[in-house]
């Protein structure tokens, strides 16, 4: 999987075996598609800041600094170890972090907004992507888990059982979209297609009511792509459509079927299809491609960027064009370049460019996915983060932009929630770029991106659906009542510090 060498890979660790369990990460947490930074001397501030943090108000409480960091205080501790370092970004203070039923109260309040994550994964258990059975085997190792310690590690152990643990039990997440990856090499898809419905169904089924959403993964160019969308529309009825321009994103270096949206002779009759069918939403991602990638593929370039989506959009305006990542091409390289060539133009590579397409060719069917890009600047350049999300918003429309996490890789989504709950646009930044605020942690903007816009266009009557409490509702309800116990693990590597 990905492109690292064989050099590289030995600079790096299992994130799992960082020393430290806090609510959020201190340093780049990658997948090996690119090689992640070393921890950045504000990232290592934060670490400093919440250990000491974290020992001090431990001991206060009378609970283990590991247990400190579980709780709502903990939390919030983490984020204001984020201000001190960064400048008053996120909306937490120290009272907070220092009374627990303070933190509770506001925890309790929050837990029932409408949380949906359009943008999930997890692996299928014969996976040939064997480093995350190694990074389960060494949790075991570690001794964090007893239960893992003593058998053999496989990715159903980790994989499906611990998805739902941490975006259903460990998040405030209350509806999911289960996504996928596919390769040029049948083993190597994330999970086929048909996992992925059979999983939406059981899943759906065991909750009683529709938690789960799932895309169907197209491959075009491939033999009988389309002969696959038939079958998904008529047996399938997938509730959205997932594809990578750069065709084999596992293996890059590869790929034989990149294609762009704009491609008419290729896309333009499965459009057809789907405004046929009536599912509308056309989910792509982009971006994510530093230029160190590029020097490694320089063929898959021109399929990386948004440059194909103007076009498809403004011919198919029955269509949603969603673009995971919001095209964020920054990841892999040093976090402060990104923040300096911000500060320097006032844009973002390839995310402005995206925010252009609506005003640039009169479309109002182009949405934003939030996906890696807020888990990644948020901890690296939580300034870039608000800039980023003033851009979207600015250029989409706030109505336009879907929250997505890309957990599991991410770990338990709950400290994005809390990052964008928390986060707010300075005022100078707001004033210089004409950026509206974000708002409060319930307000009508962070409503519409956590849930109400992903809700209106994927057709989600949550009234319906949720009106009711479930068999998930009364699990949660039970998990917490016993006492919650999140991992605060994350899932990839890390640079090792020697």
């Amino acid at each position: 999987m990905g492109l690292l060498s064989d050099e590289e890979r030995a600079q790096l660790l299992p994130a799992e075996d960082l020393p430290h369990r806090f609510p959020i990460p201190t340093q780049i947490v990658s997948s090996d598609e690119y090689f992640p930074e070393r921890q950045t001397p504000q990232q290592k501030q934060v670490e400093d800041r919440l250990t000491e943090m974290g020992d001090h108000l431990a001991k206060r409480q009378g609970i283990s600094r590991r247990r400190f960091f579980q709780t709502a205080s903990g939390m919030a501790a983490a984020f204001l170890a984020m201000n001190r370092v960064y400048g008053n970004l996120f909306a937490v203070t120290e009272a907070e972090a220092d009374t627990p039923e303070l933190a509770r109260q506001r925890a309790v309040a929050l837990q029932g907004q409408d949380v949906f994550d359009a943008h999930t994964h997890f692996l299928r258990d014969d996976t040939r992507l064997t480093n995350f059975v190694a990074m389960r085997a060494a949790v075991g190792k570690a001794g964090w888990n007893a239960a893992l310690g003593g058998k053999p590690q496989t990715i159903a152990d980790l994989k499906f059982d611990n998805y739902f643990k941490e975006v259903f039990l460990d998040s405030d997440t209350k509806v999911a979209l289960l996504t996928n990856s596919p390769s040029d090499i049948p083993e190597d898809w994330f999970l086929t297609n048909q996992m992925v419905f059979q999983t939406r169904d059981r899943v759906n089924r065991q909750a009683g009511s529709r938690r789960l959403l799932a895309h169907y993964t197209i491959v075009p160019g491939q033999p009988g792509w389309q002969d696959g969308i038939d079958h998904a529309i008529a047996e399938l009825r997938p509730d959205g459509w997932k594809g990578y321009t750069v065709g084999d994103n596992t293996h890059k270096d590869t790929s034989r079927y990149p294609w762009r949206l704009d491609d008419e002779k290729l896309m333009y009759p499965a459009y057809a299809k789907f405004a046929a069918a009536g599912i509308r939403n056309v989910c792509i991602h982009k971006g994510l491609f530093p230029p160190s990638v590029e020097k490694q593929v320089p063929n898959l370039r021109a399929y990386a960027d948004v440059s194909d989506v103007g076009k498809a959009a403004k011919d198919w305006p029955q269509l949603n064009f969603v673009i995971y990542h919001s095209a964020y091409r920054h990841v892999g390289g040093l976090p402060a370049d990104a923040m300096a060539e911000w500060d320097r133009t006032g844009r973002s590579s390839w995310v402005s460019d995206l925010a252009d397409i609506p005003a640039k060719y009169g479309v109002s069917n182009v949405y934003g996915d939030l996906g890696q890009l807020f888990a990644y600047t948020s901890i690296a350049e939580p300034r870039l983060a608000a800039a980023l999300m003033g851009t979207l918003i600015k250029g989409l429309g706030s109505d336009h932009v879907i929250w997505g996490t890309d957990a599991v890789w991410t770990g338990a989504p709950q400290w994005q929630i809390e990052g964008l709950r928390r986060l707010e646009i300075p005022d100078d930044m707001q004033r210089k770029h004409n950026f509206a605020s974000l708002g409060a942690a319930d307000g009508a903007v962070k409503r519409g991106i956590f849930a109400n816009n992903g809700f209106r266009i994927f057709g989600y009557d949550r009234h319906a659906e949720l009106a009711t409490p479930d068999r998930f509702a009364s699990i949660k309800h039970g998990y917490l009542r016993d006492g919650a116990d999140p991992s605060n693990l994350r899932y990839g590597y890390v640079r090792g510090r020697g």
